[in-house]
């Protein structure tokens, strides 16, 4: 008989979309169980129910803490790992300070190797189980990213920067070593264990024409894989965006008009979207990626949750590091409930638990693998201790239901609210600090 493990706790899963349907969208049981076998989850429910029939289950008893599917950061920069909350500006002038020169060092094989490592430990210590990253313009911070990830089991999606203008020397490539390069490391990657390469333009003033429509082409040749890249971030930049682009209706119509629109696309930020563009990106059923802590850190704009979901927008969260200002997937749900205070909408914390699972997973096209706990998906979890400090101790102490008992951990939470991680029904090993 094939040997299973049964998680026990609090359990919290989705059966449909707290947008549309309000908490209720939720399932929640106060005494819960996980049933894991062969890196997947075989069943969820009732704790003492699993226990019974299947008692030659190996038991792991969370007590009070809450099991959910494991964080899924959907927009994200690795090798800007250590340059993480490094004063600045403006985008560009962040890029040209801090992004830039750190990223050159990536031609180094044991530098990306070693921040590879460090970056994808970081998350899983945070409770975030999948990621969507940028590399560089390198081969080997690809092969670094891809090797690290498969050597913790994880479910990750990256892919390598391309930028043949506006960069520096040492991190310009050209139109046809982005399209060549690119797609030998999707022949060498994509598919391989829980691996997908993502076509990855930065964005439109650091390619020229022809390295969008380069990319373009590469991605109708291989509609499977995911496309991710930057838009209407700033306001400056959507100006630079039209002077170099001046046919282009809209900073939109750069990507639309080289092959770069389409429903498996991830279009990060999204802050400053003219009617057009919200409706063609809509129409495509492509993903807007929100970046809460990013675009206050650097001080981008308000993301229109409210809007966009009502019309229809599929959105994903995101930590944006090294630009968001934390690894944690609790402080983008934080970040997003203030962004949207501050347009007078306040997230229900169901809708920041949602976004940061099943939300991201289905803008990632991975939803039926990952982000919730349903039987059949791949049992990458995060357990949640509601009383990891004090301070969250006493408020949760006071709560009435799961939510007020959550919602502290989601304001005031970190890496210690994580009691365990499981990537593929193994547990993470635990790290100092």
């Amino acid at each position: 008989m094939t040997d299973s493990t049964l998680i026990l706790g609090q359990t919290l899963a989705f059966d449909g979309n707290p947008f549309a349907e309000g908490p209720r969208a939720a399932r929640h049981n106060v005494r819960g169980g996980v049933l894991l076998r062969d890196g997947r989850i075989a069943q969820v429910g009732d704790g003492a129910e699993l226990r019974a029939s299947n008692p030659q289950a190996t038991v792991i008893d969370h007590g009070q803490s809450l099991i959910s599917a494991g964080f899924v950061d959907a927009h994200a920069h690795y090798p800007q790992t250590a340059i993480i909350a490094s004063w600045g500006k403006r985008l560009i002038d962040w890029l040209n300070s801090y992004t830039f020169p750190e990223e050159a060092r990536f031609a180094d094989p044991d530098h990306a190797a070693d921040i590879a490592g460090r970056y994808l430990d970081l998350l899983l210590a945070h409770g975030t189980t999948t990621v969507a990253s940028y590399c560089t313009i390198h081969s080997t911070s690809v092969d670094a990213f891809f090797s690290a990830a498969q050597a913790r089991w994880m479910r990750a999606a990256a892919g390598k920067t391309c930028m043949d203008r506006n960069a520096p020397d040492n991190l310009r490539d050209t139109a046809q070593s982005a399209y060549d390069d690119s797609k030998m490391l999707l022949n060498r990657w994509h598919g391989v264990d829980r691996l997908s390469y993502v076509i990855t333009p930065r964005f439109s003033p650091t390619s020229t024409p022809g390295q969008l429509s380069a990319l373009g082409m590469l991605w109708a040749e291989h509609p499977d894989c995911l496309m991710q890249t930057h838009l209407s971030e700033q306001l400056d930049e959507i100006e630079w965006v039209k002077s170099l682009y001046p046919q282009s209706r809209d900073y939109l119509d750069t990507y639309e008009a080289h092959g770069l629109l389409g429903a498996r696309g991830l279009y990060g930020h999204a802050i400053h979207l003219a009617p057009r563009e919200r409706e063609r990106l809509i129409e495509t059923g492509a993903a807007l990626i929100h970046c809460p802590t990013s675009n206050t850190f650097i001080g981008s704009g308000l993301f229109d949750m409210a809007g966009l979901v009502g019309q229809g927008a599929r959105v994903g969260l995101a930590t944006d590091t090294g630009g968001g200002s934390s690894f944690s997937m609790l402080r983008s749900m934080a970040a997003a409930y203030e962004i949207g205070q501050l347009r007078g909408n306040a997230l229900h914390p169901a809708q920041l638990w949602w976004l940061a699972t099943a939300g991201s997973a289905q803008a990632m096209h991975m939803g039926d693998m990952i982000g919730n706990l349903l039987p059949g998906a791949e049992a990458d979890l995060t357990v949640i201790d509601l009383a990891s400090t004090p301070a969250i101790a006493q408020r949760a102490a006071r709560a009435d239901d799961l939510w007020e008992a959550l919602f502290p951990t989601i304001m005031m939470g970190d890496d210690r609210a994580i009691a365990a991680t499981y990537v593929a029904g193994r547990p993470v090993p635990r790290t100092n600090g």
